[in-house]
């Protein structure tokens, strides 16, 4: 097709007017129509372009969905090695050796599965300008802690430019911290009593010495926390804590250590008597109980002991837990605790009592007999029921119910820092009609399946405790659930492992005993260590009136404590 540029130069001066105008217009639109043709050909090689990375990046998401199925494959197998290797079929040595490796190769693993999330989140189809990564903000370091200043300023504080070479004025610095260590440093105290005699009256005069909880011992109080806080908090045991303290050239054998530890537990005994009535002056407890092993000589092996642990009211604004070694998980330990102590000045206890429904608590809260006492089930046990149902995939009852749970205690979670009276009214309007609801709905679904199956069983642990489950609904200090006396409980399962075994019924007592104090102490915002050490050291000299001073809600570090 012909154009204007196919013709001979044309003098459109020459040309009559309407001619001249035509083939303007003309010459106009063959412009347009190029620079049309040339956008067109632009906006394809973009198309290309944009094909070929989108084609990319389905390759590299593609191979992200393999990799982050691959990991998630490796970290289920993991699961399985981790919780299903018998233990009789390893060595302590060699079991502890797994459960490392175990640990190093899931941590490695959801390292990389997270930072292929990361990646597959930042990858989008339309691929948008984003702007430079920022680093992430590091935790800022802890103020109490001493600063070791290490002062850094230029050679020379002269201009370097070459035509000036003037001093240079500061106009402020640039500071940056950095975390570090020095090992545990044993050192000696030396109480120097000077002796002062007149040469007239002949009468010498001295200062008393210090009252030490181990007298003539080498101990200090604030070793005998150490060496308490390690076993019971660290869970380090004493041939592991005399290893340690070798390699600083202290020799403390475990036999020592352990006698330390006696003598400490013998004389926090009254205090811990002082605490057990504290906590048990709390209308609403958390009760439950863990098995520990407890080294039986005679039979050359270990038996099962029990520890039951009892919690002030979750809602409660002074915390507070006690433990009880005993040698059983009968109905008459819980009666024997909560019947009080005459001698001790302990009255009978009375309130609610939140449990896990076990047969053991059943006589101690039969209504008939005790009048005084309410029971209330734990939530979490009942919803654990269907998340069993979930995990093994035998009924979509499961999922449902769990969605039902799910609201209920996200709604809990928003009454967290109410008062006990405006909880329980938030309950009675926004969660009880939640739970009528759970109700009717699990019992038109019982009525669908067979008895004896595992979703049977579910339900009818919600509907068969549904009074105990729902009392939390009418009392504004009582919790949802015993979650929290669990959490107090994990320090024993942890020290199951280290320990092993109680060597002892008394050493089970005393570790019950330092653990109630301790774990009050963390549960009230204290260190542990400080604690204990302000309390060994000041138990010789406190007064037995004054005695609740050193309970760890009313803990206030004494600032002439002795060391």
């Amino acid at each position: 097709m012909l154009g204007t540029h196919d013709l001979p130069p044309l003098n459109l001066q020459a040309l009559p007017p309407e001619a001249a105008a035509w083939v303007a217009r003309w010459q106009h639109a063959e412009q347009q129509l190029a620079l049309r043709e040339k956008a067109l050909v632009d906006r394809d090689r973009e198309l290309d372009q944009a094909r070929n990375l989108l084609q990319r990046k389905d390759r590299d998401i593609a191979w992200r969905d393999a990799k982050i199925e691959k990991i998630t494959f490796e970290l289920a197998r993991l699961k399985r090695w981790k919780f299903g290797a018998s233990s009789e079929a390893m060595n302590t040595d060699q079991r502890r050796l797994f459960e490392e490796t175990i640990a190093e190769d899931e941590a490695s693993l959801r390292a990389q599965l997270e930072q292929l999330r990361r990646e597959a989140a930042e990858t989008t189809v339309d691929a948008k300008p984003k702007a430079a990564p920022q680093r992430p903000r590091r935790q800022q370091l802890p103020e109490h802690l001493r600063r070791v200043e290490h002062r850094h300023e230029p050679e020379s504080t002269n201009c370097p430019a070459s035509n000036c070479g003037r001093p240079m004025t500061r106009i402020g610095e640039e500071v940056s911290e950095r975390l570090d260590i020095v090992p545990a440093e044993f050192f000696v105290h030396r109480h120097i009593y000077g002796k002062w005699a007149c040469r007239c009256c002949q009468i010498l005069k001295q200062a008393p010495s210090n009252p030490e909880l181990i007298e003539g011992g080498m101990a200090a109080s604030g070793l005998i926390a150490h060496t308490l806080i390690s076993r019971c908090v660290d869970h380090l045991p004493y041939y592991r804590q005399e290893a340690i303290n070798a390699r600083s050239g202290v020799h403390t054998p475990r036999s020592t250590l352990a006698a330390w530890a006696g003598q400490a537990g013998a004389a926090l005994e009254p205090l811990y008597e002082v605490h057990k009535a504290f906590v048990l002056a709390c209308r609403v407890l958390h009760a439950d109980e863990t098995p520990v092993a407890l080294l039986d000589p005679g039979a050359g092996k270990t038996r099962k002991a029990y520890v039951w642990a009892y919690a002030r009211s979750w809602h409660d604004p002074v915390p507070g837990v006690v433990y009880e070694f005993c040698l059983g998980r009968g109905a008459q330990y819980p009666k024997a605790f909560l019947a009080g102590d005459v001698r001790r000045g302990r009255g009978r206890w009375s309130g609610t009592l939140l449990t896990d429904r076990y047969a053991g608590y059943d006589s101690v809260l039969d209504p008939r007999i005790h009048t005084d006492r309410i029971s209330a089930a734990c939530v979490a046990h009942a919803r654990r029921k269907f998340e069993e149902l979930t995990r093994t995939g035998t009924s979509p009852i499961g999922d449902e119910a769990i969605r039902r749970y799910a609201r209920i205690y996200a709604l809990e979670a928003e009454l967290k820092g109410m008062s006990d009276g405006e909880r329980m009214s938030q309950r009675q309007q926004l969660a009880k009609p939640l739970w009528a609801k759970l109700k009717q709905w699990l019992e038109i679904e019982r009525r669908l399946v067979a008895g004896g199956s595992s979703v049977a069983g579910a339900i009818d642990y919600t509907l068969g405790h549904w009074t105990a489950l729902t009392h939390y609904l009418e009392d504004g200090a009582v919790a949802i659930d015993n979650n929290h006396l669990e959490r107090q409980i994990k320090p024993w399962a942890m020290g199951r492992r280290a320990w092993l075994f109680a060597g002892s019924e008394l050493a089970g007592q005393r570790t019950a005993m330092v653990m109630s104090l301790v774990q009050s102490a963390r549960l009230n915002g204290h260190d542990p260590w400080a604690y204990l050490r302000d309390v060994l050291a000041r138990l010789p000299t406190q007064r037995s009136s004054q005695i609740e001073d050193l309970l760890p809600h009313r803990w206030q570090a004494a600032s002439d404590a002795a060391p």
